[in-house]
């Protein structure tokens, strides 16, 4: 038998989650050869500090507690693994990784992933009820998974190297002359909504289009009467000329509520947009904070995004292609 896959027999077997199917981004870990959590925006994690400045342990057993050679389960459900790993080396602090579809997971180790050849689901809850983000696993049937798995070939994976990471999006200096209201607007009201019990129920949908993404889509020039509210169902949509008619659709836009998590939304606008036999136009997906926008002509491959509390160069495109022609 392979001399390293003893080793790894003997190490650590933790899960790592790669988040809600909503805000699911298990396909970066895999990408970029990484394993986060977060949050992160508190900055690295040091012995010294301690665990309620990371709302609790997680980042902590993360960091110290992990060890190069152990073994992660990515995990992506309840109780479905999507890929195995190795960790490779020490814990770091990414800072290209502060906003994956909205979360600071800057809390990273490197990790030599597998995609399993399907998703395996396990019987029962073997990482909890309510699976933390990150822990180490005692259930026998999982333990006994990852230790067959990882001794059956192909095993090439276990040595290859590891893919590059991002280059880090450089921060906007300041937003776009048109649109310093509309972000003013966000950084004033985002952490109001946020505060829970202080503000009362979180706002609809309905109220985030109203607050925040009509007067954004008008920072952008696009004059009243080519944005349709509830246009036959659509949250949002956007038009090249008049008259409203499905043939002139420059856009469909779905919202969701704040934090609930943009991506999964795509599929439903893309519905809306197919219904209407607009299957080519552009669809956008936001919660009034975060936009991604997909392209109608690629298949829906995302094309651009920004975030309008966290301000990168890469939000310029976002502007560009969703301004007003």
């Amino acid at each position: 038998m392979n001399a390293m896959l003893d080793v790894t027999r003997n190490r650590a077997i933790w899960q790592v989650s790669g988040g809600p199917a909503s805000r699911a981004y298990a396909d970066l870990f895999l990408l970029h050869g990484v394993a986060l959590i977060g949050p992160g925006d508190a900055g690295p994690w040091t012995p010294e500090r301690p665990d309620d400045v990371f709302d609790g342990g997680f980042v902590r057993r993360f960091a110290s507690e992990v060890s190069p050679g152990d073994v992660l389960l990515l995990r992506t459900g309840i109780s479905t693994v999507a890929a195995l790993g190795i960790v490779v080396g020490e814990y770091a602090y990414f800072d290209a990784f502060d906003d994956v579809n909205g979360w600071d997971l800057q809390h990273g180790r490197r990790v030599r992933w597998t995609r399993l050849p399907q998703p395996h689901a396990f019987a029962g809850s073997p990482f909890g009820a309510s699976p933390a983000r990150c822990s180490r696993i005692a259930s026998p049937e999982v333990l006994d998974f990852a230790q067959r798995f990882l001794r059956s070939p192909p095993t090439h994976w276990q040595t290859a190297s590891l893919p590059e990471l991002p280059a880090e999006a450089c921060e906007l200096e300041a937003p776009p002359v048109a649109l310093g209201d509309v972000v003013a607007r966000v950084a004033d009201l985002v952490p109001l909504y946020e505060t829970g019990p202080t503000f009362g129920e979180t706002p609809t949908e309905d109220e985030l289009v109203s607050h925040l993404v009509v007067p954004f889509l008008v920072a952008l020039g696009w004059p009243p009467e080519r944005i349709a509210i509830k246009w036959r169902f659509v949250d949002v949509a956007l038009f090249r000329r008049l008259p409203r008619i499905p043939a002139n659709i420059a856009f469909v836009i779905e919202a969701k509520r704040l934090g609930a998590g943009v991506e999964g939304a795509l599929a439903q606008a893309v519905g809306y947009a197919e219904g209407l036999n607009a299957a080519t136009c552009d669809v956008v997906v936001t919660d009034g904070v975060r936009y991604r926008l997909y392209g109608g002509a690629n298949a829906f491959e995302p094309i651009a995004y920004a975030n309008l509390s966290r301000l990168k160069q890469p939000a310029v495109e976002l502007f560009a292609r969703l301004g007003s022609a």
